[in-house]
């Protein structure tokens, strides 16, 4: 039974063999070694005014519904592209449609794939809509801003990494004027970098650490505070996302003092997690991890090898996929167990094979702190996995 259980989690790493975000197809394309994917940026001025007699007036709310374009006069100007020249009208065409239909919702950012007459032919492509302040006079039928759109990579891929694309394209806002005076000094460099800053982060960290992300990985997991000395601001920045990015904060229950995912040097309180990068190789003090973290270091570096973040973002979320199926086994055990020793003996079987014991009853402890009967369990799991530790009395070297 549990060999069933335990086994899977060679279908977890192997990427290659799940249709989890990927098909087989773009895996198996993915297989070979990227150097560096064609990424391209445009950004727009987008003007829309819409008639407004009495009766359209009555009838706003349903003709936007409807995506009626009769009576809309719509423009788009082109303020900067990275595009080649052909290609760029191509991509102005696309999205005056999704405007036309509605399709781009202020502030929303919306993925999907474009045909155009670059290299690739189909790209991902990324497009938000940033609105400007409308002025008191102005109709709310009619509006103005800034339609930014990021392409490269795949549909799929670009998916992953939608937090990220939105949070940097928010980050434009505050250097949007209508004259566009800072075009060239602020815009145009910062949408320069936008796939370095919002895609290439966890390769980054993976290059950087090598073996040692199985320490990383369970710090994200258990919530361990992450002390990172002697790195420039974007190492700083990269090991705090990675953290993020490969934690369950929000799916998991929280211990009841909350912790700080990553602190820079300023912030040098206690941590139990130091990366020191002021050599080429970090060194890491306090480092822990277990079984479960190290069985996910190979399929790391291999996919770090490929040059393809997009296929790390997806073993990062698979390996965090494997976990959250841990803990919800872990806990239906649990509940079962309050009746069954039986289960309580499955408990253990599950805890030694799975390899994530200690960060397993880390969050059952947090989630089951006001239940009698389930702490009670947990530290007779605890001290079975303490027994079960390799030097422990009793323990078969």
């Amino acid at each position: 039974m549990f060999t069933s259980q335990t086994s899977s989690f060679q279908d977890s790493i192997d990427v290659e063999e799940k249709d989890a975000d990927f098909d087989n197809e773009e895996l198996s394309a993915y297989s070979q070694k990227i150097q560096q994917i064609n990424c391209y940026y445009s950004i727009y001025y987008y003007q829309s005014t819409r008639s407004d007699s009495s009766e359209e007036s009555a009838a706003w709310s349903q003709r936007r519904t409807d995506s009626t374009t009769s009576q809309e006069e719509l423009s788009l100007t082109l303020l900067d592209s990275s595009l080649p020249s052909e290609a760029e009208p191509e991509l102005r065409c696309y999205i005056s449609r999704r405007l036309s239909k509605g399709a781009l919702l202020g502030g929303m950012g919306n993925i999907a794939t474009v045909e155009l007459s670059i290299p690739e032919q189909a790209a991902g492509c990324y497009c938000c809509l940033l609105e400007q302040e409308r002025s008191p006079e102005q109709s709310e039928a009619d509006g103005n801003g800034w339609v930014v759109c990021l392409l490269g990579g795949s549909e799929k891929g670009l998916n992953l990494f939608r937090i990220e694309l939105d949070k940097y394209v928010q980050g434009l806002r505050r250097s949007l004027t209508p004259e566009m005076q800072n075009l060239e000094s602020e815009v145009r460099p910062y949408l320069s970098l936008w796939y370095e800053e919002s895609v290439m982060h966890v390769h980054r960290v993976v290059q950087l650490v090598q073996a040692n992300v199985a320490y990383l990985l369970h710090a994200a997991l258990s919530q361990t505070h992450v002390e990172v000395v002697g790195a420039d601001e974007r190492t700083r920045i990269d090991m705090a996302r990675f953290v993020k990015a490969a934690s369950l904060q929000g799916l998991v229950q929280e211990e009841p003092a909350p912790v700080q995912l990553c602190r820079t040097s300023s912030e040098r309180s206690h941590a139990h997690l130091l990366i020191d990068c002021s050599a080429s190789t970090p060194t890491f003090t306090n480092a822990v991890s277990n079984r479960f973290c190290d069985d996910w270091i190979q399929a790391f570096l291999n996919a770090a090898e490929r040059f393809n973040p997009f296929l790390l973002r997806q073993i990062l979320e698979n390996f965090k996929l494997k976990a959250i199926q841990d803990m919800n086994n872990l806990k239906r055990f649990i509940r079962q167990a309050e009746t069954s020793h039986y289960a309580l003996f499955r408990c253990c079987l599950f805890l030694r094979g799975c390899g994530n014991g200690d960060v397993l009853l880390r969050n059952a402890r947090a989630e089951h702190s006001g239940l009698a009967e389930a702490c009670a369990i947990i530290r007779v799991l605890q001290e079975f996995l303490t027994e079960q530790a390799p030097g422990s009395p009793g323990t078969s070297q």
